[in-house]
């Protein structure tokens, strides 16, 4: 079982050209999915990027995605830490105790995409994403 700790960018409506240009930077594979690829049915997100991955060849791991409407963005609230993979015990543990006197966004539960995925600002004010991986069919 794998958990694994990246940096996730926010961008103000150009996640696909920052992630293609960190693309040439660092190599290696990029998948970006967007909101309407995950049925979204709001017709001003259906092209924005709703998660970016780029999995360089060194090891390095990089996400992104384009802020949803009512997320204000500020030079400084770009940035947040991303808990991921598919050791679901370990990763629960890791929410349970990030999310312990701080603020939950986003209950952890199952999302649209199939994961279990929450987000919450620790009692420090970092942002904390985590994403449960489900087991592929």
């Amino acid at each position: 079982m794998v958990a694994r700790l990246n940096p996730y960018l926010n961008f103000d409506g150009n996640a696909r050209e920052a992630m293609e240009y960190y693309h040439t930077v660092f190599g290696g594979s990029l998948d970006v999915n967007t909101f309407g690829d995950f049925g979204a049915p709001d017709e001003a997100l259906k092209d924005k990027i709703m998660h970016s991955q780029l999995e360089a060849d060194n090891g390095f791991v990089l996400m992104g995605a384009d802020l949803a409407p009512g997320m204000d963005f500020r030079p400084g609230n770009t940035i947040t830490v991303s808990l991921s993979g598919d050791d679901a015990d370990a990763l629960r543990g890791y929410w349970g105790k990030l999310a312990d006197g701080g603020t939950v966004l986003t209950a952890l539960e199952k999302q649209m995409w199939g994961d279990e995925f929450g987000m919450c600002l620790d009692r420090f004010g970092v942002q904390w994403l985590v994403n449960i991986s489900q087991p592929q069919s």
